[in-house]
């Protein structure tokens, strides 16, 4: 089995990994009546997919 020879720094492993990236923000975009809208998400004036689904806040 593979031993490491010398202990791994702190600093060696946390910028080996600090690659790995973050929380990414959704996609956000404009729907036809000019609501933004996140992707697979109901619109704030109760539209989805160019339908009505629940009446408007």
């Amino acid at each position: 089995m593979a031993v490491p020879t010398h202990k791994t720094s702190k600093a060696k492993k946390r910028s080996r990994r600090g690659g790995r990236g973050g929380i990414q923000t959704p996609a956000i975009h404009m729907n036809e009546n000019g609501v933004y809208v996140r992707n697979h998400h109901v619109a704030a004036d109760g539209s989805y997919n160019g339908k009505q689904v629940i009446e408007a806040k």
